[in-house]
């Protein structure tokens, strides 16, 4: 006699999402320049405040001799140039190259513009006799701004670099890895920058 019983129902076993290992942008070479010069300017930067803490009233006298509105207009301008980089690496994931292209280049004129008014500085306080060796504070002084100027030109030719990739027709296999690389090294050009501006300018 034929059973009658119908087959039990297979269900499909629910959907997993898939698990990915974590993607550090660019290669481990750039993190590794880049973690080497944040633990010198680190250093730097313990060295500036331990002798300030030793001539605390001649540190806040030479401070205040420095321009905080030049200083302010350059946090927002990296701060602007950073954002208009993060937001080229989104479009070139997205295959958007031309404005990708384009936000390079914005980018690249707010480092320019940082150049210009670190210039105009510059010869200010120079005009005013004021050099490396005046005193303590200005040493730390030029030598943090003029390491960080440095590395903002250096940063500049490496968005250069970016730019001129994000303009080629086709994206190369190792694109991926040169434009996170470049962003990364651009944006702790910044993030010195950041630490720079208040401990110079602002530290009470």
């Amino acid at each position: 006699m034929p059973a009658s019983s119908a087959s039990p129902t297979v269900r499909a076993p629910a959907p997993t999402s898939a698990k990915y290992p974590g993607h550090i942008p660019g290669e481990a070479g750039i993190w590794v320049l880049v973690l080497g010069d944040m633990t010198v300017f680190g250093l730097m930067f313990a060295c500036f405040t331990w002798y300030r803490a030793q001539s605390l009233e001649l540190y806040l006298q030479s401070q205040a001799t420095l321009d905080q509105t030049l200083g302010m207009a350059n946090t927002l301008l990296l701060l602007t140039s950073s954002w208009f980089v993060a937001l080229a690496m989104a479009a070139i994931r997205a295959a958007r190259r031309v404005q990708a292209a384009r936000l390079l280049a914005l980018a690249f004129a707010c480092g320019a513009g940082f150049i210009g008014l670190k210039v105009i500085e510059y010869g200010a306080k120079i005009g005013a006799g004021i050099t490396l060796t005046t005193n303590e504070f200005y040493t730390f002084y030029f030598v943090l701004t003029g390491l960080h100027m440095l590395h903002v030109l250096v940063g500049m030719g490496v968005l250069a670099l970016l730019w001129r990739r994000a303009r080629a027709a086709a994206a190369t296999a190792d694109e991926g890895l040169w434009m996170e690389g470049g962003a990364t090294f651009w944006h702790m050009v910044d993030l010195l920058w950041i630490v720079i501006f208040p401990l110079l300018y602002l530290l009470q």
